[in-house]
């Protein structure tokens, strides 16, 4: 039993700590910091996804909640809406995207099998549209009065794990998509290009 450690901190035990600083480092994403470093707002963005938060406010709120808890649980001393939007808005995304594509990696490696018959890697390409509000993510304009961005996703089909994931704008293709992909040898990739109508 861990006693004393509560379970996020036991959770977040199994996150490469030692890779993350590695790519920080080179990105310099701690510089001018004092506080709140970027692990602490990685940590505090993912317990946002896993307490199932609806935006910034929301997540702080939940945190408050937990304010004597706060740097056990990895937040730092001290978590406001302010610090962390604008250590959303300042550091190098980057920083989190290679950290999340080696967890990608570590997980496919995990759950790699030979389910399937054809030899070398199955994929299956597809997007997702996720609709956004103009009055705050303007920048994001897909119609008249709507706002949105696209994800697009190959998925590996023998480990159920993302391999590679492309935000864009809402109005772009997934063909054009396509060109950022790094290709393999031997692999084999699914397009889907089905349309859903919406009868009404």
């Amino acid at each position: 039993m861990n006693s004393g450690k509560y379970i996020f901190s036991q959770i977040t035990e199994f996150l490469p700590k030692r890779v993350f600083d590695c790519i920080f480092f080179r990105f310099s994403g701690d510089k001018f910091v004092r506080h709140f470093s970027c692990w602490n707002q990685m940590l505090c963005v993912i317990f946002g996804q896993i307490t199932n938060r609806d935006g910034l406010r929301d997540l702080i709120v939940a945190i408050e909640a937990h304010g004597k808890k706060t740097y056990h649980l990895g937040f730092g001393k001290n978590v406001t809406r302010s610090n962390l939007s604008k250590a959303n808005e300042s550091k190098n995304s980057k920083i989190f995207k290679e950290f999340a594509y080696h967890l990608i990696g570590i997980a496919r490696k995990k759950r790699a099998n030979e389910d399937f018959e054809i030899k070398g890697k199955i994929y299956a390409f597809d997007s997702t549209t996720i609709d956004l509000c103009l009055n705050v993510f303007w920048w994001a304009k897909f119609r008249k009065a709507k706002g949105g961005i696209k994800l697009h996703t190959l998925f590996d089909i023998t480990t159920k794990i993302p391999a590679f994931i492309h935000i864009t704008a809402a109005t772009v293709n997934d063909v054009k998509a396509l060109d950022y992909i790094s290709y393999e040898s031997d692999a084999y990739c699914i397009i889907l290009l089905l349309k859903f109508t919406k009868q009404i």
